[in-house]
């Protein structure tokens, strides 16, 4: 099991440079930009694009696996499909072949002849990358290969990738924009129950160099299984939120109003961000779910809490085991709040499954997280958290 992580580890990184190559040359990255179809459509945006970053680095991720683990790519999902359109109309089925030049070849008829950019792609999937985590060495989890599916979202928030801004500052530690708000996001979960075991998330645009103005990534990467949970993330990058909530906080205090911490997205319902706002000393906003999610992770805010259906399996399945392996998790947001509301009691969470399509949906929508979600690492706390914001909810929709 943690040799499937390690090499997770290795394809995101090769997936990182292929994102940081797109970007380097202005001139390339126009010809990369394909607008989605009505049917690939993410409804949050009125346009949506997908690139031939995020068609190749999904094909990378698929290429790699199946090289080290054949059979494995058939059951490896994720928000692309392989088939681009070049600005001739031209359809091209993109793909790893066995070689470099036959690789460059073949983008090379998506760039519209450019040979220079064809061959530096290329070059790019067909490096040898080495992330080496000595930590898993010691770990000996068994899972079955044929029980292991995967979602992939090659790169999350397109838009902030195609945009490019670099000159967005934190706050609290938080993007709102920019590189740093893009992931690349691998999830592993097992086919017959639909949880996550395991989860990698890239990120490609950590830092700047000011001088070379060059970037470097960072990896996050966590195992839940049965009794078995590691993770990357250390106490002390975990800290901030928690720390204080948890020494601020226990599941009896009954208004624990500016105490708690939230992120969301700036398009959630009026409603929604007034209950949180007067729950939370620290709301913020930020691009990408697979980036807010990786705000929980870090410590930088205690939940992220959205309660449309335009996130997707692929965006939280990597965070979901990640913050699994850290005693937190993803739920259904609606699933839970009904829970609450109708038996007055917490039973089983509901966690969010990633086997099950919605029903009566097509397309995209078939995996879309139609219930919201709520992210959280703190089971201590999530309780808490959640009775003062349902309650703030009915008052502000009593008040409407």
């Amino acid at each position: 099991m943690t040799e499937i992580l390690q090499e997770l580890l290795r394809a995101s990184e090769k997936a990182a440079c292929i994102a940081r190559a797109c970007r380097q040359e202005e001139n390339l990255f126009q010809l990369l930009i394909e607008e989605k179809k009505e049917g690939e459509k993410n409804k949050k945006f009125l346009t949506d694009f997908k690139t031939l970053a995020d068609v190749l680095v999904q094909e990378v991720i698929k290429h790699d696996i199946a090289k080290k683990f054949p059979g494995l790519e058939k059951n490896i999902a994720g928000e692309e499909s392989n088939t681009f359109t070049n600005e001739l109309g031209e359809k091209i089925v993109v793909q790893i072949c066995p070689t470099e030049e036959e690789t460059a070849n073949l983008l090379q008829i998506v760039l519209d002849n450019n040979e220079a950019a064809s061959k530096a792609l290329a070059r790019a999937a067909h490096q040898d990358v080495d992330v080496s985590v000595p930590k898993l060495d010691t770990v000996n989890v068994r899972i079955s290969l044929s029980n292991i599916g995967m979602w992939v979202d090659p790169i999350d928030s397109t838009y902030q990738y195609i945009k490019g801004s670099a000159d967005t500052k934190a706050k609290n530690g938080i993007f709102s924009k920019g590189l740093q708000c893009v992931t690349i996001l691998i999830g592993a979960y097992l086919l017959d129950t639909g949880l996550p075991v395991m989860g990698v998330i890239n990120q490609p645009f950590a830092t700047r160099n000011e001088k070379t103005l060059r970037w470097t990534g960072k990896l996050y990467w966590g195992l839940s299984y049965m009794d078995t949970n590691i993770c990357s993330v250390k106490i002390s990058e975990s800290g901030g939120a928690n720390e204080k909530t948890n020494c601020c906080l226990s599941p009896q205090v009954e208004n624990a109003k500016n105490s708690y911490s939230a992120v969301t997205s700036s398009s959630e319902a009026k409603n929604i961000i007034s209950s949180l706002s007067a729950e939370c000393s620290n709301l913020c906003f930020a691009a990408g779910a697979g980036y807010k999610c990786l705000c929980v992770i870090q410590g930088l805010v205690d939940f992220y809490l959205y309660s449309e259906d335009t996130t997707f399996k692929w965006d939280c399945c990597a965070p979901h085991a990640i913050l699994k392996s850290l005693g937190g998790g993803i739920l259904d947001l609606s699933a839970y709040m009904d829970t609450v509301r109708q038996m007055n009691v917490y039973s089983e969470r509901p966690h969010l499954v990633y086997n099950v399509p919605a029903q009566g949906a097509k397309g995209a929508d078939m995996w879309a997280n139609v219930g919201g979600l709520v992210a959280y690492r703190s089971e201590k706390h999530l309780e808490t958290f959640m009775d003062i914001f349902i309650k703030n909810l009915t008052l502000s929709n009593n008040l409407n």
